[in-house]
């Protein structure tokens, strides 16, 4: 079932959307370039597409990244002067992450930029609030210096989202479901993301010049009395303690419980490790 807080059913919280048509795109062009195919057995597929005058596909590609990351989407590959990128619709709840693909293409002195998002089989969304979604962000694309200007903004833009509440073991099971899909995606995934992340002491070690601390997480779903998805392997979760927070890292006891605020730092797929760094305690 298509869960209900997804962008194509609801704006995310305080987001601002403008909906202004750029001067250079016919109005309703995006609108009535929209089309669905497929079904929720096999997957369906949603498009659109609008052709923007005084545009180049790589300053085309460059908005549409920061016009992605304003709007809460991951941006998992951007390749500017091919004129592609790979944006994703975060996890929600129990729903799972899925793909929009962007791509644009020269047309004299214009730009034809499309968006296809791609639904897993069993996942259900509206046809309106998909419209709207992708439309959304196509007509925020703009032509000529503005949009020049805007694509220079835009470069290295991430979600800003606030950071994401999860229980050590949820995220350890999360992250090695995505590696037995495609492990390669996951430092763009989770690049620039802050997570508050609940569970309990395992070790404390330096590292460094700061100090490691490592949540209890089984080796492997042998281990466990239920077992998580098909995989082998969990992801061990490890918290390098920001400046100032190493009295608290070695006060702390195995198996005491934690709740620790990091950002991402790097995935190691080969040793089921992921490290998130500048961590500190939250009350």
């Amino acid at each position: 079932m298509f869960h209900p807080t997804l962008r194509f059913l609801l704006p995310l919280a305080g987001l601002v959307v403008v909906l202004a048509l750029p001067e250079a795109a016919r109005a309703g062009a995006c609108e009535d370039s929209f089309a669905q195919k497929g079904n929720p057995l096999s997957g369906t597929r949603f498009e659109a597409e609008l052709t923007i005058d005084d545009l180049t596909p790589p300053v085309a590609i460059r908005q549409l990244r920061g016009i992605a990351a304003g709007r809460g989407y991951d941006i998992l590959s951007e390749e500017a002067d091919d004129g592609s990128m790979l944006l994703e619709q975060p996890r929600s709840g129990a729903a799972r992450p899925f793909p929009i693909i962007a791509t644009a293409l020269a047309e004299q002195a214009a730009a034809r930029v499309k968006l296809e998002a791609k639904l897993p089989a069993g996942m259900l969304a509206g046809a309106g609030g998909a419209r709207n979604e992708l439309c959304a962000m196509l007509n925020a694309i703009k032509g000529g210096p503005e949009g020049i200007a805007a694509a220079e903004r835009s470069a290295g833009a991430v979600s800003s989202a606030g950071p994401v509440v999860i229980d050590a073991l949820v995220l350890s099971q999360q992250i090695a479901q995505e590696a037995d899909t495609n492990a390669a995606s996951i430092p763009s995934r989770y690049q620039g993301k802050t997570f508050t992340i609940k569970g309990r002491v395992a070790h404390v070690a330096r590292d460094g010049s700061a100090y490691r601390i490592d949540y209890d997480i089984p080796r492997s779903t042998n281990d466990l009395v239920l077992k998580f998805g098909k995989f082998r392997f969990l992801t061990q979760i490890s918290c390098l303690a920001a400046k100032g927070q190493g009295a608290y890292a070695l006060s702390l006891r195995e198996g005491q419980g934690i709740r620790l605020t990091g950002q991402y730092k790097d995935y190691d797929p080969a040793r089921h490790v992921m490290w998130f760094e500048g961590c500190r305690p939250v009350d």
